[in-house]
Order: structure tokens, then sequence, then C-alpha cells
């Protein structure tokens, strides 16, 4: 039996830091596999002392050290054209560490730099909070409908028997909001941008819910009527300059995540989630989170 690694269901923390990484290419498979061996002690460590830690490996890192996966994982490729695009920013490695407080989280993600240095370079290290009552910096409740942890498990994990099982595949991306821009709109019209009440998180009537609204892009159905799920862990970062929200989405199908987003960018028909309008992503990247036993199986 495999087991997802348990910083993805452990909710209820309030500091995040997403951080990720480029392996040196004359990195041998054999030390970055001692490396990451090195931090799956880690992880463990600093759980007990109030941190999670979760690791994900990009679709290269991945093949390069025969990590398996599921069939259809790959990197990301650019979705859409020009401002309204999510552009490919690919890297080897990523790190989600969130805990209760900032100096957990601090310990934690040092520990990861130090145990990493000798064979990958930190490229980006961004800081993240919850923000009041889990609302993103628009005002709005994020992730109104996304799934308790237990049934998310259910969702997002690769089932026993597949390629990749106990792992999630996991998008991470970096979105900038033009708050001033958004705040400047009524009420109701940023309302109608999401498709929801701001106070409450109701959704709006059918009668008045736009065509473009990010509920209307985002929720999807197989063909069976049901509703495609993914278990969304996201939270806002920045300052007064730049602010924004970093979405990390983990599933078990690269395809049901991969085709949100090319709704969301109006591939199909043209029409875009008007959320895109107040907000860019700046950075997108696929990357999968082995089974706990895969990550103490890398050194052995």
């Amino acid at each position: 039996m495999t087991s997802p690694q348990p910083g993805i269901f452990a909710e209820g923390t309030s500091t995040h830091r997403v951080q990720k990484y480029d392996i040196a290419s004359s990195a041998d498979a054999e030390h970055i596999r001692a490396a990451l061996s090195g931090l799956a002690a880690t992880i463990e460590s600093q759980s007990d002392r109030g941190a999670e830690i979760v690791v994900g490996f990009g679709a290269d890192l991945a093949q390069r050290l025969t990590v398996e996966t599921p069939a259809d994982f790959r990197s990301f490729e650019t979705i859409g054209q020009g401002v309204r695009s999510a552009p490919a920013t690919q890297h080897d490695l990523i790190i989600w560490v969130h805990g209760t407080g900032p100096g957990d989280v601090f310990d934690a993600s040092l520990a990861a730099r130090r145990t990493l240095a000798d064979v990958g370079e930190i490229v980006s290290d961004i800081s993240a909070f919850v923000y009041h009552d889990s609302r993103d910096l628009t005002g709005f409740i994020d992730g109104t409908e996304n799934p308790a942890a237990e049934e998310g498990c259910e969702i997002a994990v690769v089932d026993e028997g597949l390629p990749g099982a106990g792992g999630s595949i996991l998008l991470v991306q970096r979105w900038v909001h033009d708050l001033d821009t958004f705040h400047a709109l009524d009420v109701p019209d940023q309302e109608r941008v999401i498709g929801r009440t701001k106070p409450d998180s109701v959704e709006l009537d059918e009668a008045v819910l736009p065509d473009d609204a990010h509920i209307t892009r985002v929720v999807m159905e197989d063909d069976d009527g049901e509703e495609i799920e993914i278990y969304r862990r996201s939270v806002p970062f920045g300052n007064s300059t730049e602010a924004g929200l970093m979405f990390l989405g983990f599933t078990d199908e690269l395809a049901k995540i991969d085709n949100m987003l090319r709704e969301m960018y109006g591939v199909s028909d043209g029409v875009h989630d008007r959320v895109i309008d107040f907000s860019q992503a700046r950075s997108s990247g696929y990357y999968f989170a082995p089974s706990k036993e895969t990550l103490h199986r890398l050194n052995k």
C-alpha cells in the first residue's frame, strides 16, 4: 500500500511558503537521490516541530530519477495568448511548507534549502498567508466548494495499481491581482466576475450568472453529469505593491486540471474567464508529489 504525503491534506495552517528549485545539470542521480532522501528525513523532523513540507517533482527530474508518474503527467505548456495566457515557467522541484506560525515555517524552509544546497539552486521563494476568514485578496471567500480533506484524498491521489500510486499531480501558479481596478468595480459587478455573492459566497442565480463568470468557466462535468473536482490549497501572498494568489491544485489526472485552465482561457470557444481581466498568471508549472513511501525509497 502507498500513502500520499500527509502535508497535502493537513488543513488549518495559516502560514505558507512556496519554494521552486532547478537541479544542476552536473549533479548525478546518486547525489540528487541522497539530497532528496535527506529532505524526506527533514520532512519528518519538521512535522514534529509544527511545519508540514510537501515535495513535487517536475517531469524532467522525475524521469531523471526514474520516479514512476501517472501516464499523462508532463511539463506545463503555455495556455492562451498574450496578456490572457498562463505562461509555462516549469522548474524541477517544488517545496510547499506550511504551518501554524511564521517561525516554524521559516525554520522548515531554511532546513529544506540547506538540504538541497549541493544539488539545486532556489529560483523562487514566496511567503503566503491565510487572509481573514480564508478570503482571496479581492475580498471573496476562496475555495467555497473545495472538498474536505477526506474527500480530497479520494479525488486527488492516484489509485493503487496505477502508475504513480499514492501520489498526486500538482498545479502551482502565481497569480498577480490588479486589486485597484477590481475594487473600483461596484460590488454587484465584482460578484458577476466571480459568480458568487461577496459577503457569504452564495452562487448567483442562473438567470443572472454570466457566461464568463469564474465559476461558470471552471465548474465542469463529466460524461455522466458528475462535477469534475480537484483539491486546492490556495493562499494569498504579497505586499502593498504586488499581491495575488498562490494557487495549488491537486488531482489524480492531469487532464482534469488542464481542461479547467483551457476553459478559463477560452481555448475551445473564445470566451475567457473574466477573472483574468483582473489577475494574471505570472508563473505556471506541473509537478508530481510522489507517495510518502516513494520519497523514502529514493536513496535505496
